[in-house]
């Protein structure tokens, strides 16, 4: 029987982990995160800038949930392969926007996934009532691939 030593799990991790890492994490395309809600987002111009739209599954508002546009920037130095980004939804159907921050990963089965951490801030009539109207959480998304019919 073979003992694998130290070094050979080492150097057999050193062969195969440059083949995940090497992948690039594509933030343009469809998006569903972990609560249901829709995001694409378009090209990425040569700036970093981005736009698209967001129809989330969950809202505290009566009124009825609209796709909302939003625009961001992804952080571009050294073309790195898991980008780091940032973008605001303005809300169409109420008075509130969300700011997300994230970065684009490719995890250990070669998936794009997409951990963002956001803060919403809804409108108040006055200073009093301020500590209540900023929410803060994360949400997970992963590619949606669309099947055209």
């Amino acid at each position: 029987m073979v003992q694998a030593t130290p070094f050979l799990l080492l150097l057999s991790l050193a062969l195969v982990a440059p083949g995940l890492s090497a992948r690039k994490c594509v933030l343009t395309g469809h998006w569903v995160n972990d609560l249901g809600s829709n995001m694409t987002i378009g090209a990425i111009n040569g700036k970093g800038e981005f736009s698209g739209s967001y129809h989330t599954a969950v809202s505290s508002t009566p009124n009825k949930i609209q796709l909302s546009p939003l625009q961001g920037s992804q952080h571009r130095i050294n073309q790195k392969s898991q980008p780091t980004f940032g973008f605001t939804v303005k809300w169409t159907f109420s008075d509130s926007i969300t700011v997300f921050t994230g970065q684009c990963f490719v995890d250990e089965h070669g998936k794009e996934v997409l951990k963002t951490m956001w803060l919403l801030r809804s409108y108040v009539d006055n200073m009093k009532d301020d500590w209540k109207a900023t929410r803060v959480g994360i949400n997970v998304f992963t590619r949606l691939n669309l099947q055209m019919e």
